[in-house]
This record gives C-alpha cells, structure tokens and sequence, in this order.
C-alpha cells in the first residue's frame, strides 16, 4: 500500500513538471479538427524545407546531407521545447555566412569534411548553451543589442556576401578568396578567363529568374520545388552532368547516429566567439519573426521561452552532425499559409525528410549546384533593405551613416567582424543619444496650455528673470558636464536671469558623478544670485537627491511640483510679465 502511495505522490509530482515543457502543453489541447490542416502543411512544407537545406548547408561549407539532418533534428527539437505554434526553424541563409567564417579558417583549405561537421556541430552546441543559460538568466532583452539601422547595414552587407560568394557555383567554377574583395577579383578574373561553364550558368541563371518570377506574379506557388524539378528534369534529360555540371549525388542513406562532436582545444575559443554572434543573430531574427506571427493568431511573445526553444533545437542538431538554426520568416510564412496550427506541421516535415532518407536516398542525386546556388541568391536578395536604406537617408543621416558603416563591416572586415561592429554601433548610439541629449529653453505660447520649446514656437514669451531650461536625459556620468555648461551659459546672459527653473521631467536619473557636478554648479550659480530651481522632479529622482544630500546647497523651497508652480511662485516674488523672445536665446542642443 506504501508502495502504490508513493508511486502515485511520484507521478503526481512529475506530471505538472511534464506540463511545463511547451510541447507537452501544446499536445494536451490539441484540437482533433487540426491534424489535417497540420499534415497537409508538413508536406507542402516539406517541398520548401529540403532544397533550403541542402543550398543553406553548402553555404555554411557543409555537405548538402548535413542540412537535411540539421532540418529534421532542430524541427523536432523545437517541437517540443518552442512556446510558438507555428514558428518553423531550420538552417538559415543569415547565418551560413557566419558559420562559414568560424569553421573554414579551422579546417583549412582542402580540409576534411568530417571535421567541419564536427565544428560545426559543436558550433550548435555552443550556441544551445548560451541560449538556454540566456533563458534562464532571463536575458530575452539582448535582442535588442542591435538596433534597425544597424540591422539594416548588417544584412545588407551580408545579401552583398552571399551573392559575391555564390556567383561563381552559379556559373559553374570555384574562386578561392578570404574576403569580399578577393572573391570579387578572383570572380572577375575567371570569368575574364573563360571559366564560365555554360550550362551551369543556364540553369543558374534561369533558376534565380524562374523564382522571383513566380514568387511575384504567383505566390501561392512553391517556386523553389518548380525550379528544384525542372533543373533535375533538364540534368536527366540533357545529360548536365557529363556537360562539366556539378551535381548533389545520391545522399547518405538513413537516420544520422547520435555523435559526440570532437574538436580541438585550441578550436574553442574561435568557436566561442562564433557562437556568441550567431545566437545573438539568431535570437533578434526568431524574436522579430515570433512578434510578426504572434500578431497574427493572437499569442504572445515569451522571449525567454524562445531563447529555451532555440537552445533546445541546436542542441538536437549538434549531437546528429548539425549546425547552427534560426527562425525563417519564410517558410514560417508557407506553413501559415498552408493552413498549419501547430508545431505537428515541422514533426510531419521532419518525418518526411527521414523516409526520404531512408527509402529515396538518391532522389536529389541530379540536382545541379547551380540550382542550389541559384536558391541561395533569391534568399540572400530578400536579406537586403535598400527601401529602408534610402528612408533612413531621407529621415535621419546619423542613422544612415550608422547603417552604412555596419555594412562596410560586413563587407570589408568579414561577417563575424560586421555583427560585432553592428553591435557596438548600436550601443554607442545610445550612448550617443544620452551624452548630447537635445536641451532647450520654454517659454509659453498664446492658447496654448503649458510651456513650449522657443525653437518651434519663436514668438513665445518668457518672463524676465526667468529661464525655463529642459534637458531631455537622465543626468550621469558622461552628460553632467554638458548639462553644467548650458546652464552656465543661460546664466551668463545679458539680462543675467534670477532664476533657472529646470524642467526636469526627462531627467529620470540623477547620479553621483552628476550629483556632485550640480552642488558645485549650485554654488557657483548662488555666488552669482543666480538661484537653480527643479520643477517636475520625479519621486525616486527627488528621495535620491536628498540621499546625496543636494539640499543642503540647493534650496529644499526651489522644488516645485509642476513648472507652472515655479512660474506662479517666480511672478508672485518679482511681479515679472510675459514679454516676447528671441530664437537666438536658446542652447544648442541635440
């Protein structure tokens, strides 16, 4: 009896452990009216799934079969581990760029295959790690590290490195190159050459044709599976292969076995660092992604969740020869539209994959590279944002040039340099932002409530005596001084004002760098009968100042609740009017 009691409290206690994995929760309210719409989108999935695969792993330096296995284990992982419904993960065309750069310095040219895989997928695995510490440090905030200009100039740059890089497969040679550059002279001299190889270039070029074409004119058709068929229909029939055309082969047949990746020592600290950008890349890409498709079917977007389900998928796909997955606004996209309403559409996918595998191993074997190349530039086209390029000109040229910096990156220090560079660009910009923030002097507009900045409103009035000043940040460290200026400034006009009032409601912060700049400020200023006044101040702001112990320099009565006390309390003491402004009176500021 004691015994069935406690097998009973163990299954009791394990169930609601059980729950809490996405997977588990999603099966037990799965609807039954779902399952057709489910398979049907696995399989329409699956025409889109096996081709990206195999092109993004050739991308990333591996072979085609390693996208297949990578497709069905992250799929699978995901499953289970993911909080979205239908978020599809699988390699990624963002992302073969910057596992290229991390592992083919290590194998070296003409290296083994195997031990790029082994990189590879231990590249995956370091990438699970991160992100599921990440999680559990509630970190889903990283995302934001880059910002959309930056992100705009990164991808930019890495759509320009994918195409240099995959022109020539197009047209049928290889070019041996470390960066951009090399690779475009190195292209530019083989063609000029004659390397070209011309059916390889027919079928590459009409292959990129043939799919932005249907992509455009018919949506609804899997233009990747059309081009797919007929390049290995016109192989079969036009005998490419014995034309100087490269093809996939017969795959590997069955399921890939459980392996332990084996690298180096002196691999791990590339590796690491490779990691690092990827998952950081590949959390802002499945965090945008989730958001966008969240919107649609009325979930919510749990970033930490999100951060466990990617751990958990790259996991899956490092210890069964692997690589590094994201998200796919694409083929999430084809799923959506194929009707699926749960994560059984990537398991159907994933199990299709494996019967072919096991029973048509040979399937893809007259695939041309070309066409393979020619699905990796359509993706790297669509990576690229030169609409969102051109509007960041016309709407602000700090962002612009930001954006264009992280493409030159990208583009001339390589993609591993770019996402760094991206990175850095984003927390300077804010850095930025805080350090010149924009100030202004207030005066008050004719039926207007309130106080108004003088540049937008040049015939506001002021009242002499008075300067109305507001600085639009937090005041710390890096900004005090320039805060101190501007109002040394304001009081070294002519009239000399009797009081500044500061309109201190941007001011969220104030710290002990800053704190100490103000009490010498205020001492300064009140050895001038000039008295500084705060108005506005936030709560936590104020008990903080007092902590510091401001008060004992800055009068604890030149606090205000509102601007318009210090106003009320100003004209009360002096009898002051409104009189008119000029522009000229007000800092330069931001």
């Amino acid at each position: 009896m004691t015994t069935r009691h406690g097998i009973s409290h163990g299954i009791k206690g394990v169930l609601p452990r059980l729950r809490a994995v996405p997977g588990v929760r999603a099966l037990s309210s799965y609807r039954r009216e779902w399952l057709v719409k489910d398979v049907v989108a696995g399989i329409v999935l699956t025409t889109l799934l096996v081709p990206q695969g195999m092109a993004y792993a050739e991308l990333a330096g591996l072979p085609p079969i390693t996208g297949l296995y990578t497709t069905i284990l992250c799929l699978l992982g995901y499953a289970v581990c993911g909080p979205s419904r239908i978020l599809v993960l699988g390699p990624d065309s963002s992302l073969g760029p910057m596992i290229a750069a991390t592992i083919l310095p290590l194998v070296a040219a003409g290296g083994d295959p195997d031990r790029a895989i082994a990189l590879a997928s231990m590249l995956a695995i370091m990438v699970a790690v991160i992100m599921i510490l990440a999680s559990v440090a509630k970190l889903g905030f990283v995302a934001d590290l880059i910002s959309k200009p930056t992100m705009i100039g990164y991808m930019n740059g890495l759509a320009l490195t994918i195409l240099i890089g995959q022109l020539p497969k197009l047209l049928g040679f290889k070019v041996e190159a470390d960066n951009l550059i090399g690779e475009c002279v190195g292209f530019v001299e083989k063609l000029a050459a004659g390397k070209v190889v011309p059916a390889a270039a027919v079928v590459g070029i009409c292959g990129v044709v043939l799919i932005l074409v249907l992509q455009s004119r018919l949506p609804k058709v899997p233009a990747v599976l059309v081009m797919v068929l007929l390049a290995i229909t016109a192989t079969t029939v036009f005998e490419l292969g014995e034309h100087g055309v490269g093809l996939v082969g017969v795959l590997p047949k069955g399921f890939p076995p459980f392996t332990v990746p084996h690298v180096r020592l002196d691999d791990l600290g590339p590796l690491v660092a490779g990691a690092l950008g990827i998952s950081l890349v590949s959390l802002a890409d499945t965090i945008s992604n989730a958001s966008a498709f969240a919107a649609r079917t009325g979930q919510e977007v749990r970033g930490n969740q999100e951060m466990a389900g990617i751990g958990a998928a790259n996991l899956a796909a490092g210890f069964f020869q692997g690589f590094p997955v994201s998200t796919s606004g694409s083929r999430t996209a084809v799923a959506e539209r194929a009707g699926a309403k749960s994560q059984l559409t990537g398991v159907v996918g994933a199990a299709l994959i494996i019967l072919m595998l096991v029973l048509v191993p040979g399937l893809f074997r007259n695939l041309p590279q070309p066409a393979l190349a020619a699905v990796v530039i359509v993706a790297s086209l669509s990576l690229a944002d030169i609409q969102g390029t051109g509007r960041l000109w016309r709407q602000s040229r700090v962002e612009f040039l930001l954006s264009i910096t992280a493409f030159a990156g990208v583009a001339l220090l390589g993609v591993l340099a770019g996402i760094a560079i991206a990175v850095a660009l984003s927390v300077l910009n804010v850095f930025r932002r805080a350090w010149w923030p924009y100030s202004t002097v207030l005066g008050r507009v004719r039926g207007m409530p309130g106080f108004h900045d003088i540049r937008s409103y040049p015939d506001a009035e002021r009242l002499p005596g008075l300067v109305i000043y507001r600085f639009d940040a937090p005041l710390f460290f890096a900004n005090a001084k320039t805060f101190r200026d501007q109002v040394r400034r304001l009081a070294g006009a002519e009239p000399a004002p009797s009081w500044i009032v500061i309109a201190a409601e941007p001011m969220t912060d104030v710290d002990t760098t800053a704190a100490d700049v103000l009490e010498n400020l205020d001492e300064t200023l009140n050895a001038e009968h000039v008295h500084l006044v705060f108005a506005e101040l936030k709560d936590p702001v104020r008990r903080k100042i007092e902590r510091y112990e401001l008060t004992r320099t800055i009068d604890p009565e030149h606090f205000f609740p509102t601007v318009e006390a210090a106003v009320a309390a100003f004209r009360l003491r002096t009898g002051a009017e409104w009189t008119d402004v000029s522009p000229d009176e007000a800092p330069d500021g931001g």
